[in-house]
């Protein structure tokens, strides 16, 4: 074991998380979480090497059940330097080749070099422009031009600039390269890499809509637009559309997850953001039994759109639920079909490459889709990692916030609140 056991460290960790977390589904149902006292952290801690262990016959490192994925490597929160983790991306350094795990949490945002993805290494941090050591605020990132944008919901954080070379030379403690203050807080940041521009969302401006980012220079980030017409945006993935709809091909739009905050109800909706002064809705769905319309992705060929909702699974007893959304017709979006997990667990963050989705389910882990039958609105599972042994419950406990399938070599990254990093491989 790599750790030892920080009382004060664990406690900030989720003590309490409750109400840490305005803006959004999670502090509708935290209210049942307890801290881990240290005995119970110890064990944790004790009870799963880190290191190299293959799934073998339904369970690797006798903790995790899983099937068709090896965990590479583990690095604890302790090893991380955080107190509590949340969102990840991902770094290939076009000079060297080596993969970076970019890891936020409530102290920064942590560097890891996955040059060896079994013997993980973290470079350094990055810390939080601001910082409330009594909350357990998180980060969000994304990544362009070799630059990381990283975002927080604590005010007045703003956004962070940090220039991912520098890992190539540097360690420890590192400062930001710049920082954008045309807001103070955001939930999310969304980047489309093909026309160089970041879109905050859930900030405290625009309505919590889209807010718009020109990081062409990455180290002089500019304002460039505010989109306020369909209110709070939780999450969003910005492209340059290149899908079948003709009326729309080159086009820069927005698929957002557009969540309630004035009961007017839960939406998939389409934003058209190539004229930054201008941009309007392209259309807006809602759907039914909603609990908290949260984050989706678009399969690659643009035609289908994978949504979820944080909190059906909560309000309406569903399995852990990922609806399917044809974007064929991007004026008239439809839901085609929805996939039940055998599983109970809230869903959060999903991603997709190939035809595989993979899926951070809180407390059943990471999920990994087909999405070979998509057209026909259906998914299946293929393998899984369960980062959280303890249950599947329908709660935030514990478990994975987030996942990252892009890295240059055929692992994925799999962030944990409660556990750390993963470094897996789906056999």
């Amino acid at each position: 074991m790599r750790a030892t056991l920080a009382t004060a460290t664990i406690a900030l960790f989720t003590a309490s998380i409750i109400g840490a977390i305005p803006a959004s589904a999670h502090e509708q149902v935290f209210d049942d979480v307890s801290p881990p006292t240290a005995e119970e952290r110890e064990a944790e801690l004790q009870s799963a090497p880190n290191g190299t262990a293959a799934c073998v016959n339904g369970v690797a490192a006798d903790t995790y059940s899983c099937d068709g994925i090896d965990m590479l490597d583990h690095l604890w929160l302790e090893d991380l330097g955080l107190s509590f983790a949340n969102d990840m991306w991902g770094w290939t350094d076009p000079a060297t080749g080596t993969d970076y795990a970019i890891v936020g949490g409530t102290e920064g945002t942590v560097f890891v070099d996955l040059k060896n993805p079994r013997k993980a290494e973290v470079v350094g941090m990055l810390p939080a422009h601001v910082l409330d050591e009594h909350r357990p605020y998180w980060r969000d990132i994304k990544v362009h031009d070799n630059h990381a944008f990283i975002v927080s919901e604590q005010r007045p954080h703003g956004m962070q600039v940090f220039d991912l070379t520098r890992l190539r030379d540097e360690s420890g403690t590192f400062t930001e390269d710049a920082h954008y203050d045309g807001f103070g807080n955001a939930h999310n940041v969304a980047i489309n890499e093909d026309t160089g521009y970041a879109y905050a969302i859930g900030t405290s401006t625009c309505d919590g809509g889209l807010h718009m980012v020109d990081i062409n220079d990455p180290t002089n980030p500019t304002g460039a637009g505010c989109y306020a017409d369909d209110g709070y945006i939780h999450d969003t993935q910005c492209v340059t559309y290149s899908g079948p709809d003709a009326d729309y091909q080159g086009r820069e739009l927005c698929f957002n997850s557009n969540a309630d905050r004035g009961g007017d109800g839960h939406f998939v909706s389409i934003t058209d953001v190539t004229d930054k002064d201008n941009p309007t809705r392209v259309a807006r769905v809602p759907y039914s039994d909603a609990g908290y319309s949260h984050q989706g992705w678009l399969t690659p060929d643009q035609k289908y759109f994978l949504h979820g909702d944080e909190l059906d699974e909560v309000f309406h007893g569903n399995n852990t639920r990922t609806r399917i959304w044809d974007m064929r017709d991007l004026d008239d979006p439809k839901h085609i079909g929805t996939f039940d997990n055998d599983t109970t667990s809230i869903d959060h963050n999903i991603y997709t490459k190939n035809q595989r989705a993979y899926a951070s389910n809180y407390t059943s882990g990471l999920r990994v889709y087909s999405t070979k039958d998509v057209a026909s609105g259906e998914l299946e599972e293929k393998a899984f990692f369960d980062v959280y042994p303890e249950n599947d419950n329908a709660s935030f406990e514990g478990g994975t916030w987030s996942n990252y399938p892009y890295f240059e070599r055929d692992i994925v990254g799999v962030s944990t609140m409660d556990r750390g990093l993963f470094i897996l491989k789906v056999k």
